[in-house]
């Protein structure tokens, strides 16, 4: 593809990239654009969409039964009527209209719009973002939540907390080379890695020729020497693990740490363990939503399996599935829609959004979340604080509550004014009067979710001295 001649141009001086002005430039795609991990997870995004069914609201349903069928027993009772009892016409006439005036369905029809935008303007208040009606009454049915990790349960802010040479390899050299690898990458282990080099003086050029294997780590050249950095699956693919170092990477991932492994060739030089707090609220958040019914609590991470469960622990997950790529975590939650019925997914990053999108309904992390995970989500929490999560299921209950309320009051009403309708006992100003109560009693009656209810307290701090657990997935 060769690129047109162009004038030169002033670049700002704040935007970096390349300017051609004289040459000519021929690029080479080696990929269909619709085989990127972007344009994959896209469509797994749009695939679990597809399957999930849309909940038609019940008021919606029975009113388009309800209001023809009280037109036609009105005209009957206004020209049928008189012919079988002999009564007068003017009289039946009478009945019909009042029929008709306590049967208008504007307090039924009326009571779950004003009820479901009453609790989105609560849940804003309260930090949570709802997208949309449909989603308010779900938290109430809820019975299972996925849980991602890192930003998530964790905190998303990873720190290096132990370096160690291998095969002869010093401390400082590990970090320096890992540095290197991570000079030019924006991964939250990458930047942990490069602010503790530059924190002990160490500030090395960026790598050359540096690539990315996903769900493994980089590859490079520093220094003239080719270096491979990355997970489990990164050291596997270079070379065997030894006894003394499967030992070692064990004793590390057992104890809620993420290990990074830098090699040369088949040698492996050194390792960088890396931890990140849970967030202070999570256990507690857990243990009341244990509390509001959710039966199973589920961990989905791509981070490996000890440092999982270590987190887990710490905050009490029922289960752990770890070492996830974005299409395992959507079987997962396929997997768990199946056995529970609702379940919720909660998650921050892009490879959330497929198993957000399956879940009943989906959880972002607002203020750290992705653009995509927020743009799937149906529901955000504006301040990623989780403790939003019992308070969003008891919220939902009592939207539920209201509802069911308004329609059985709107309905009963009408169902006593037929009744004393067809006994001769209800006026025309009765019918008006109930019928107009009954609109504005549902309205005042869902305006009551705007009232401020006992929301989530804060969390208290983290203790300075608190052990560090895990990062990554």
């Amino acid at each position: 593809m060769k690129a047109a001649r162009s004038p030169r141009k002033p670049a700002a001086p704040s935007t970096p990239g390349t300017i051609n002005s004289d040459g000519a430039l021929e690029v080479e795609s080696s990929k269909p654009h619709d085989d990127t991990t972007l344009s994959k997870i896209i469509r797994m995004v749009g695939e679990a969409h597809g399957k999930r069914a849309r909940a038609e609201q019940f008021v919606e349903r029975f009113a388009r039964v309800y209001t023809p069928a009280v037109l036609g027993v009105a005209l009957m009772v206004a020209l049928v009527a008189p012919l079988v009892t002999g009564g007068a016409w003017a009289d039946w006439l009478y009945r019909a209209l009042v029929l008709l005036v306590i049967a208008c369905p504007c307090a039924l029809v009326i009571s779950t719009p004003v009820s479901i935008v009453a609790a989105l303007a609560s849940s804003a208040r309260h930090g949570v973002l709802i997208k949309g009606g449909s989603y308010v009454e779900q938290p109430a049915r809820l019975r299972a939540v996925a849980f991602d990790k890192t930003g998530t349960l964790t905190r998303g802010t990873p720190e290096v907390v132990a370096v160690e040479g291998w095969s002869d390899w010093q401390p400082a050299d590990v970090l320096r080379v890992a540095a290197a690898l991570e000079g030019r990458s924006a991964h939250p282990l990458a930047r942990a890695i490069q602010a503790h080099a530059r924190a002990r003086g160490i500030d090395p050029s960026p790598g050359q020729d540096v690539q990315a294997a996903q769900g493994k780590g980089l590859t490079g050249t520093v220094e003239g020497q080719a270096y491979w950095l990355g997970s489990h699956r990164q050291l596997l693919a270079h070379t065997d693990e030894t006894p003394g170092l499967r030992t070692r990477l064990d004793a590390l991932e057992g104890a809620g740490q993420t290990v990074v492994v830098l090699g040369r060739g088949t040698e492996v030089c050194g390792l960088i363990a890396l931890a990140d707090t849970p967030r202070p609220e999570a256990r507690q958040a857990l243990r009341e939503l244990r509390a509001r019914g959710v039966e199973r609590l589920v961990m989905l991470t791509g981070d490996n399996a000890s440092t999982a469960r270590a987190i887990a622990e710490e905050v009490g997950i029922d289960e752990v599935r770890a070492e996830l790529l974005p299409a395992d975590k959507l079987s997962a939650v396929e997997e768990l829609v199946e056995r529970y019925g609702t379940v919720a997914m909660v998650g921050d990053g892009v490879n959330d959004a497929p198993a957000m999108a399956r879940a009943s309904f989906g959880v972002a992390m607002g203020a750290v979340g992705s653009d995509a995970a927020i743009e799937t989500a149906d529901v955000a929490l504006m301040t990623d604080d989780l403790s939003r999560l019992p308070w969003l299921v008891a919220h939902g209950r009592r939207t539920v509550a209201v509802i069911q309320q308004n329609i059985v009051f709107a309905l009963g009403l009408k169902a006593v004014f037929v009744v004393l309708t067809f006994a001769g006992a209800a006026s025309l100003w009765g019918a008006i009067a109930a019928d107009v109560g009954a609109a504005l009693l549902v309205v005042f009656n869902a305006l009551r979710l705007l009232r401020p209810t006992a929301g989530p307290q804060p969390a208290p701090a983290a203790p300075a001295t608190a052990a560090a657990p895990a990062s990554s997935g």
